[in-house]
């Protein structure tokens, strides 16, 4: 039998049980035993489940309380000394503390940095370095979840991410050279494989999902030195697992590595099954990722059935491994849950459990197994269904896009002509404040969305409700001084879920969640066919609040690129050609937005740097679609209505000339937790148009104060001039509390005040 395994698994839990343990035990509700319980439960349900679905073997040590990357440093003691003092007091708020901050008990504490884990929409802490840096062991995680696993009858693999791409994922804090510190790393690693060793692990994966990038000679270097040395130890079998994309021109390291197995993603880079079967040492399991980690398209199982065979006729079946391209954290965890989907639709979906069932066939009908059959016919039968299916194609789309004028993506005039008429419109102060959109998502706004969703409230009662929150969200604005408002965004459950609900095109799971960091869920959408718009979306809301005050209120909406990369997308068309069809309805939107009286708008697109392909050789391409996108659904307002774009946690200096390419009036960044490090691409570039770096983390529970923000105004005021300056948190405050937020945006506005005072002063 051919072995099914797996690389990693959804950790949240079918009812997001990890997500509401997480959350009471930051509010002090419960203790630390409740917590871990219930993350000992989770294991042991999923564990089951990955065997029930037919996977030989499970991975173990992919489950977190927070972030794998945040695990990782935190097993080799790579703690900033800042939080050392926290760790070795209590070790789980030390973790927290790193993960999220802390600002209690008289220790004030910022967040680690937190990015993109490659082109992903899961959010990793970045381990911060420092030259000289010593790591040691701390604890033993992956030996006691091998242990619990194989307890619970499990056949497991211990999952680490692998000792290069920690380092090529990690910062320093002193600018040094991170791969300077893998010969200090190495024997953390060296024990920890021993451990596991003796423990009884017969194999360990080591993700090096690094090896897929553009990679340089130090890189290279770094990788035969770490596995040369690894290959010295007493240690189980090593099964090194690239993911995301080709290894390419990397393929020669990777088979030059002393390691037991090599795993590659053939759903993203099918092409180079060919090249890897051509030099695979002869010693070596290749896994074969032929179902896809990353969307929710049930497989052709006949691709990878072909893809199979060819493999062991290549290297015989004991050799040849099948798994999902990379770790099925990315896709919801059981498609049997949803009940109310269209059945057409429903019956195109395959979520974690059933992306190992269908493994699972591949495996039996490779070997022959009569009772496979029916599964393999009835794959054949949905994939034909939704070729065929009337409900993807719409002709009215298609001829719009087919007659799109090049005009289209372009303001009537340049920025320079319009900011003089935006300023003479708005008559904004120096240092304007705003905020990203959200506020406050209270239980009460919750508990009535859910009511009015399962038929409790009426249409009425629920609209009352949300016109009261509007309306002291707006009150509250203006009482303590901002200067460009918004509503607050009370009717909305999610950024891209509330657009995806009113446009054709899409379909909604109810228990469809994706981690994307720390507890944070979302429900991405699902794009089965082409995209337009029935209705305006967002006018009623912000035009009522737009009539309650004289100061400017922005329309708030999420982007093409970010939908479309926050989605799970249609894989038989092109993603540019969705994207299109998305900014299109989004421009409708934007027109009707400014007909009512919004002349700011913002249209968030936070993901445009997460979607850059891996490889530099293809970025063109990409943002050459993507920015037009962005263009299409701002450039028909008139000049004097101002565009906003927001980003978050974005390496801007590869894309600053695209995101200048974008032509926003505004752009608001993520900026306080790299300390206004994020700003130097602005400052290279010399970026012409305004912008508003964070100066409030909205991802920790911590309140900077006033001082505090100044310093990073002043910060921002060595880089950019007065006149490019805005005042704004980092994201939107929907997951904040009432109080935090009114303490905060007090201090914002007073930050604000102050600069403006030195300005004047100045002059």
């Amino acid at each position: 039998m051919t072995t099914v395994t797996n690389l990693g698994f959804p950790r949240m839990g079918a009812r997001r049980e990890l997500k509401q343990a997480l959350e009471a035990y930051w509010r002090d509700e419960t203790q630390r035993a409740p917590l871990l319980d219930t993350a000992g439960q989770l294991r042991e349900r999923h564990w089951k489940m990955q065997r029930e679905a037919g996977a030989h073997v499970v991975p173990c040590n992919d489950f977190s309380l927070y972030d794998h990357v945040l695990d990782t440093a935190w097993l080799f003691d790579a703690i900033p000394e800042r939080y050392r003092a926290l760790a070795d007091a209590d070790p789980l708020a030390g973790y927290f503390a790193m993960a999220r901050g802390t600002q209690r008990a008289g220790v004030d504490l910022h967040a680690l940095e937190m990015t993109k884990w490659f082109d992903t929409n899961y959010h990793y802490i970045v381990p911060e370095l420092h030259a000289g840096q010593a790591f040691r062991l701390r604890g033993d995680k992956p030996v006691q979840e091998f242990l619990e696993a194989r307890a619970q009858g499990h056949e497991a693999r211990p999952v680490l991410l692998g000792p290069v791409s920690f380092l090529l994922l990690s910062k320093t804090s002193d600018g040094s050279d991170r791969l300077a510190l893998l010969d200090r790393l190495l024997p953390a690693y060296a024990e920890l494989l021993g451990k596991l060793h003796d423990a009884g692990a017969e194999w360990v994966q080591l993700d090096e999902p690094c090896l897929v990038l553009d990679l340089d000679h130090e890189d290279a270097a770094a990788y035969r030195s770490a596995y040369a040395a690894l290959a010295g130890t007493t240690r189980p079998k090593l099964l090194l697992a690239t993911y995301f994309g080709a290894l390419g021109d990397n393929l020669p390291l990777a088979q030059e590595l002393p390691v037991d197995g090599l795993h590659i993603d053939l759903v993203r880079a099918p092409a180079q099954l060919d090249a890897v079967l051509g030099s695979l040492p002869a010693d070596r399991v290749l896994s074969l990722g032929v179902v896809d980690g990353r969307n929710v398209w049930r497989a052709d199982l006949d691709r990878a059935m072909a893809i199979t065979r060819v493999a062991i006729e290549r290297l015989g079946r004991q050799r040849v491994w099948l798994a999902p391209s990379c770790s099925l954290l990315h896709v919801p965890l059981d498609a049997s849950l949803e009940k109310a989907l269209p059945a057409d639709v429903h019956a195109w979906l395959a979520f974690a459990r059933q992306k190992l069932e269908e493994l699972r066939t591949v495996a039996d009908m490779c070997k022959g197994v009569v009772t496979a059959y029916p599964a393999l016919e009835h794959a054949r039968e949905v994939i034909a269904a939704r070729r065929a299916s009337p409900k993807v194609h719409r002709l009215a789309v298609a001829q719009r896009l087919a007659n799109l004028d090049a005009s289209a993506a372009h303001r009537r005039s340049t920025y320079a002509f319009r900011r003089g008429k935006q300023q003479q419109r708005f008559q904004l102060p120096l240092f304007p404040t705003t905020t990203i959109g959200s506020f406050p998502q209270t239980a009460e706004v919750r508990e009535a969305r859910a009511r009015y969703k399962s038929g409790q409230w009426s249409a009425a009662e629920y609209d009352a409700l949300i016109a009261e929150q509007t309306a002291a969200c707006v009150q509250f604005q203006e009482a303590i001084g901002i200067d460009v408002l918004v509503h607050g965004e009370f009717e909305r459950n999610d950024m891209v879920e509330y657009f995806g609900e009113q446009l054709d095109g899409f379909v909604f799971t109810r228990h469809g969640w994706v981690q994307s960091y720390g507890s944070r869920c979302v429900k991405p959408p699902i794009i089965y066919g082409d995209v337009q718009r029935p209705a305006p979306m967002t006018v009623r809301w912000s035009a009522y609040a737009q009539a309650l005050t004289g100061r400017p209120v922005k329309g708030m909406l999420t982007g093409p690129v970010t939908v479309l990369q926050w989605s799970f997308v249609r894989d038989d068309q092109p993603r540019a050609t969705t994207c299109r069809q998305l900014a299109l309805a989004l421009r409708d939107e934007v027109l009707d937005l400014e007909a009512a009286g919004i002349r700011i708008i913002q249209i968030d697109e936070p993901a445009l740097r997460e979607g850059l392909p891996l490889r530099r050789a293809d970025w063109a391409g990409y943002l050459g679609w993507a920015v037009e996108s962005f263009r299409l659904a701002a450039s028909g307002v008139a000049d004097d209505t101002q565009i906003h774009t927001h980003m978050c946690y974005s390496e801007f200096n590869d894309i600053i000339e695209a995101v200048a390419a974008m032509d926003a009036d505004v752009i608001s960044i993520e900026t306080s937790r790299s300390r206004m490090e994020l700003l130097g691409a602005f400052e290279r570039f010399r970026y012409p148009n305004e912008i508003g770096p964070g100066v409030y983390d909205i991802h920790s529970p911590r309140v900077p104060d006033v001082a505090e923000m100044v310093a990073l105004l002043e910060k921002a005021g060595e880089v950019l001039s007065p006149e490019q300056l805005w005042v704004n948190p980092d994201c939107g405050l929907k997951t904040r509390g009432w109080e935090e937020t009114r303490k905060a945006l007090v201090s914002l506005v007073e930050a604000a005040r102050v600069m403006r005072e030195r300005m004047t002063i100045a002059v």
